[in-house]
């Protein structure tokens, strides 16, 4: 399938999301991957993980760019060569890219009921308003994770934690926006946060 979604969040900013629904001879075919990205690729032992990559590619191409145009700095935060600032996320058969001038993070994740398994590893401040019997327990636990992830991913500093130091002010799932702090070293950065849902997933994107 081409492309799913095209999100404009404001005059210098833009999100495409994919739907993974093409094989992997066929996210191949079209594209002129680097050779450190063709070994890459061929590296993943999963199937999934490679129509990960290789549909990432794709947006890239939606965009105007190459897989030649990214890179990646010594702590895997991906940047383009003319600048501009991305974030890349995928999950099963979905995957997102953000591009923007201002710095940016994103992430994609599926709805699954595991994730209360996990929850007191990167949930704090928000207990204070999440309802454990409330019917979309399952969405506001991954959309705080994916807001989180987002802001871990335009960060970029090591030794930051999503339960320590990344808060998310109380929002509602259809509201599709809130505001998000990170409190690191005594110093608070202050994040807008927008969100979607589609077919079963969740979307988070922080912009600085």
């Amino acid at each position: 399938m081409p492309l799913y979604k095209t999100i404009i969040p404001n005059s210098q900013t833009c999100v495409k999301i994919w739907k993974i629904s093409e094989s992997y001879k066929e996210l191949m075919k079209p594209l002129a991957l680097t050779v450190a990205s063709q070994e890459r690729v061929e590296d993943m032992k999963s199937e999934m993980h490679q129509r990960g990559f290789l549909s990432v590619r794709h947006l890239l191409r939606e965009f105007g760019y190459q897989d030649s145009d990214l890179f990646y700095d010594e702590c895997g935060k991906p940047h383009l060569k003319d600048g501009k600032q991305i974030s890349i996320t995928h999950s099963f058969n979905f995957s997102a890219v953000i591009i923007s001038d201002l710095i940016v993070g994103i992430d994609v994740e599926k709805q699954r009921d595991k994730i209360t398994i996990i929850a007191h590893k990167f949930i704090d401040y928000e207990n204070d308003y999440l309802n454990e019997e409330a019917s979309d327990y399952i969405k506001k636990l991954t959309l705080l994770w994916c807001i989180k992830e987002s802001l871990y991913k335009l960060f970029a500093t090591p030794g930051l934690s999503f339960k320590d130091h990344c808060l998310v002010i109380p929002f509602n799932i259809e509201d599709q926006e809130t505001t998000a702090w990170i409190d690191y070293k005594n110093k608070k950065y202050r994040y807008s946060i927008q969100f979607l849902e589609f077919e079963g997933f969740s979307c988070a994107y922080a912009i600085a």
